[in-house]
């Protein structure tokens, strides 16, 4: 037998693995909090040794992070293309937003971000696997849709992120109303009306006709 082979046939022991412990993270981490959760807890859930964990992750916070990428990346395809942008933006909220109802995800997210304030490292880690992979895929649906004239080609690409996802996290962390489709949606079409193409001011004259609005 090749040394290629052998490799070769190492690999998906090295995968399956992988994806044990990244699911055993998750099943922890929504268990007992970021707080609750350690390496040990974790290979004993995944059946594997300690060893095994620390090959790929050097702590418990970088292991918590790629698990709940993983966990998410699932809940969302990539990039859905369906020709308008409220399509695309409800393609990539509604589902990620179902996904965070199911289990008590808000915690882990309130521990990573408390963790973020005071660990730079941490820090930058939370930016890449977190932060960052949820607004690059909305930032691709607004550029298709500058693109194709449905919004304004000077758009504020990084102001609109976060009036997308900054009403979302306020609800999952706070929880004092529900993470609802309905919400998600009304979120989105109230995005959408702010970015959209300026109308002219109108308003209803006597008879029923428009007129414009004149300033004084």
């Amino acid at each position: 037998m090749t040394e290629r082979s052998v490799a070769q046939r190492g690999r998906p022991r090295s995968e399956k693995a992988r994806l044990a412990i990244l699911a055993a993270t998750t099943e922890v981490l929504l268990e007992r909090g970021l707080a609750g959760t350690s390496m040990d807890a974790v290979a004993g859930r995944a059946g594997v040794g300690k060893a095994t964990i620390y090959r790929w992750w050097p702590t418990k916070e970088a292991l918590a992070l790629e698990a709940l990428y993983h966990s998410w990346a699932v809940a969302v395809p990539d990039e859905p293309d369906t020709g308008s942008l409220r399509g695309d933006l409800a393609a990539l909220l509604l589902p990620w937003t179902r996904r965070l109802r199911t289990q008590p995800y808000g915690r882990i997210v309130a521990a990573f971000i408390t963790e973020a304030q005071t660990n730079s490292e941490f820090e930058k880690e939370y930016h890449a696997r977190f932060v960052r992979p949820r607004r690059e895929q909305a930032r691709a649906a607004i550029g298709r849709a500058a693109v194709r004239g449905e919004i304004p080609a000077d758009t504020n690409v990084e102001l609109t992120l976060d009036l997308l996802y900054g009403p979302l996290y306020h609800r999952l962390l706070h929880r004092h109303a529900p993470l609802s489709d309905r919400f998600v949606t009304d979120v989105v079409d109230a995005v959408l009306r702010a970015i959209g193409p300026e109308r002219p001011a109108v308003m209803l004259g006597a008879r029923g006709d428009h007129n414009r609005v004149r300033t004084p």
